[in-house]
């Protein structure tokens, strides 16, 4: 990923309140910010627009986090997912980890700094990957 690419994350809450605000802090920051209301009108999205990052609710209508986060895995598996859920158990952090999710931060986001982390912590991750694959293509 160059640095001159803006990452681009996709969003995906059912409360329109959330997507507002993560929306609004991530484009500050200088990132391409799409968002959706759940998981099947993501599906869409993702379908038109390649995203770097997933950052997705557990508890949605139409289609939850869980079945997104399969699909994600299935047909985009190099998107990068962080879980955000309201619903704090040990079956929702597990669920989201057993589907590859970096990450799962609790509801109300009140410090931004953890899900600010996430971000980072996926793009590093994803910057490692394409290195590993640059070095694959050189030695062709």
């Amino acid at each position: 990923m160059e640095k001159s690419q803006k990452v681009s994350i996709l969003i995906v809450d059912d409360e329109e309140e959330i997507r507002n605000v993560l929306s609004r802090h991530f484009r500050f920051n200088g990132f391409f910010v799409e968002t959706a209301e759940n998981g099947l009108e993501a599906l869409d999205v993702l379908k038109a627009k390649r995203f770097e990052i997933v950052i997705t609710d557990i508890q949605m209508p139409e289609m939850n986090g869980p079945d997104l986060l399969r699909e994600i895995r299935k047909h985009y598996p190099m998107i990068q997912t962080i879980v955000i859920t309201g619903y704090v158990t040990l079956e929702n952090l597990m669920v989201a980890l057993r589907l590859g999710s970096n990450t799962c931060v609790f509801k109300p986001i009140n410090d931004i700094s953890e899900l600010d982390d996430a971000v980072s912590r996926s793009i590093e991750h994803l910057k490692r990957w394409e290195k590993k694959l640059s070095e694959l293509q050189s030695m062709k």
